[in-house]
């Protein structure tokens, strides 16, 4: 488990960003975390990682305080990857980036070489290792930047906003890695504005609000509630928006909406 305990937080000079919140999160899942812009959402995942400091409170990981430690301390349990990767890679080789944080960590040369290479392997980028990263497309730096994380071994991977400006076969390639991750017992903690990948991938989400969180649970029992959803400055997913034109109840996803339009196929078909 993660817990943000009597958490506050402000920058200088500006009003608190988040107020005496508690928040526990199930890192054995995949967590999305929405909400309006300027809720603080990047400065939630910020602070976990301890890359800010809270101004109040702790940050617990498995019981353990973490939010007095360095972030490049925090490294072994928890991988970040940035909404831009250009911001984090800076070696001349994808191999030299993937290296550098287990190296840093005190890792010898073979658990280094172990590591790198099942996290290339991983991301699919184990051809590309000689590559320089720069010259790399979008989906592969975004890729490069979870290998990076991964060769760290940790507990859980935070992940900002990672399809932003990727096409969709990038997309889809990043999604079925981060649900991949996941099922091999790496938590992560999706920062998201799209309801449709929230809804098929996220199996909790915490909705922030103004020096609050509005909202912890299911996507089934967030999207339930559409007077609740919009007032939290979310759109319903797709699916969710024609099922409930239609008058198919609540779906999640576009293949639940097949089944269910299917269904009713059959039913009036037998009539």
């Amino acid at each position: 488990m993660l817990n943000l305990k009597n958490t506050s937080f402000s920058y200088a000079g500006r009003e608190k960003i988040f107020d005496n919140i508690d928040l526990q999160i199930d890192t054995s899942l995949i967590t999305a975390i929405a909400g309006r812009n300027g809720t603080g959402k990047t400065t939630l995942t910020r602070l976990i990682m301890g890359l800010v400091k809270a101004k109040a409170g702790t940050v617990e990981l498995d019981g353990k305080i973490i939010s007095d430690m360095p972030s490049y301390a925090l490294a072994k349990y928890i991988g970040y990857v940035f909404q831009n990767p250009d911001h984090q890679l800076f070696a001349s080789t994808v191999y030299e980036e993937t290296a550098y944080a287990p190296s840093k960590l005190g890792m010898n040369t073979e658990q280094i070489k172990k590591n790198v290479s099942q996290a290339l392997a991983d991301t699919g980028l184990s051809t590309k290792q000689n590559f320089m990263p720069q010259t790399l497309s979008l989906g592969d730096k975004q890729r490069l930047s979870i290998a990076s994380s991964l060769a760290a071994a940790p507990k859980l991977l935070i992940l900002d906003e990672p399809t932003s400006g990727q096409d969709c076969r990038e997309r889809t390639v990043l999604l079925r890695l981060m649900r991949k991750l996941n099922k091999e017992g790496i938590g992560i903690i999706l920062v998201t504005h799209d309801m449709d990948i929230l809804a098929e991938h996220g199996d909790n989400v915490v909705v922030l609000a103004v020096n609050s969180i509005a909202f912890n649970g299911t996507p089934r029992e967030l999207f339930a509630d559409t007077e609740k959803t919009t007032a939290f400055g979310l759109e319903l997913p797709e699916a969710a928006r024609i099922s409930n034109e239609i008058g198919l109840g609540l779906c999640l996803t576009p293949r639940e909406l097949y089944k269910k339009l299917t269904e009713r196929r059959k039913s009036n078909d037998s009539k």
